[in-house]
């Protein structure tokens, strides 16, 4: 077979560094768009995207030619820059690290659902459960201790 072919879709949470605020309604459709052309840069298409104040969700094919960790880099490290200048202060910084879920083709379109629906859903829930659940669902394990920065 001469081609190479994947489609192995990410679910990718991360947070602000200790959940801070830094996303402000203002202008985070902005930062949907500038996160959107980053991972396209990166060789993949967004195929959705939603933050809250503290944290943010986004769902794409991970490229051939990339692993996980070095698109996450990307994204942080470019997106920091440009809310830096958004907002006017070298404090902000993304939490260092990330969660990263596989989706069968046949939910992408209940996980765009529940990206599109973070605003409703953070009023019932924390991030930290938000975060506990997801990584229980998907057979994480984690250390708490390590969990939060």
């Amino acid at each position: 077979m001469p081609q190479s072919l994947s489609n192995i879709l990410i679910h990718l949470v991360f947070s602000t560094k200790n959940r801070m605020l830094w996303l402000p309604d203002e202008w985070r459709d902005d930062l949907h768009g500038y996160l959107g052309g980053t991972v396209r840069k990166m060789g993949s298409e967004l195929l959705a995207v939603n933050s809250v104040e503290d944290h943010v969700h986004l769902l794409f094919p991970l490229p051939r030619t990339i692993t996980v960790a070095d698109l996450v880099k990307g994204m942080k490290q470019s997106s920091t820059q440009w809310i830096r200048e958004k907002q006017g202060s070298k404090a902000f910084h993304w939490q260092t690290g990330y969660a990263a879920f596989s989706i069968s083709a046949g939910h992408h379109d209940a996980v765009i659902q529940y990206i599109g629906n973070q605003r409703e859903h953070h009023q019932k829930t924390t991030f930290q459960d938000e975060y506990r659940r997801l990584l229980k669902k998907c057979g994480i394990s984690y250390d708490e201790r390590y969990l939060w920065d």
